[in-house]
């Protein structure tokens, strides 16, 4: 079970090799551009990223992270041609860091943690976790990682683009990359394991309490019938009294 959800959550961004894969476009695109020109670079990281693309569809892995990818390349290639400049391929990265960070703080904020909604969206639990207090500690706590990496990422980079430093936004992006999503990664498997081990007896636990009302209804249904039926035959009896206080005989 376990490594089931492991397996879903490395799924979700790719897998181990979709870190990797993420990398190597901006490993071409950089040497590109110094060697050649700004255009020669953007075609090589699109012509990398397709050939990613096209391995992980014939190899059979998850279709949506590597269209991302693939998307994601092709925004920051789109940006640099437009603006012209290098640095413009790092941008549309710079500004979803942003983006993913404030909205992680936000999310913690609003006692909605982005990893709980996401991960009760993909398991099919829904919102249940948030009736422990626990769970959502946990999914805080990962949700507040992912905010801390995300953000970084958008101090460092956003200073080196300012600085107008190419060379070293391609290794902050790299270094900043899938190292810091590995540890975060690990964070967020701790908070799935502990949320759930907390969410799934819940159904059985509801159902036992309802069960237990159910009894102690009935418990008090039977000792009213109860006391129904002995004032029903003491009436019976004071029915047959003689005014004498005697007891008559009942009919059979």
């Amino acid at each position: 079970m376990t490594e089931t959800k492991e397996q879903t959550v490395l799924e979700q961004i790719g897998g181990i090799s979709g870190l990797v894969y993420s990398t190597v476009p901006i490993l071409v695109f950089v040497p590109a551009n110094m060697v050649w020109n700004l255009s020669v670079a953007i075609w090589c990281a699109l012509g990398v990223a397709l050939a990613i693309l096209l391995l992980r569809l014939a190899r059979r892995e998850p279709v949506q992270p590597a269209i991302s990818g693939f998307m994601g390349v092709g925004i920051s290639a789109l940006i640099a041609w437009l603006i012209g400049d290098p640095r413009g391929f790092f941008l549309f990265g710079i500004i979803t860091a942003c983006l993913y960070g404030v909205a992680s703080v936000v999310s913690i904020v609003i006692r909605r943690p982005l990893i709980g909604v996401i991960w009760g969206y993909i398991n099919g639990s829904g919102q249940l976790w948030r009736r422990h207090p626990d769970a959502v500690r946990a999914y805080d706590l990962a949700t507040a990682v992912w905010a801390l990496v995300f953000l970084s990422r958008f101090v460092v980079q956003a200073l080196l683009y300012n600085a107008d430093s190419t060379g070293w936004l391609a290794v902050a992006r790299i270094a900043m990359g899938w190292p810091l999503a590995g540890v975060a990664l690990v964070v967020t498997v701790w908070a799935v394991r502990k949320a759930d081990r907390l969410v799934e007896p819940g159904p059985r636990g509801d159902t036992s309490a309802e069960r237990s009302n159910m009894s102690a209804e009935r418990g008090i249904e039977d000792t009213e019938t109860t006391d129904s039926e002995a004032t029903a035959i003491e009436a019976t009896d004071d029915a047959y009294r003689s005014p004498s206080g005697d007891q008559t005989d009942r009919p059979l």
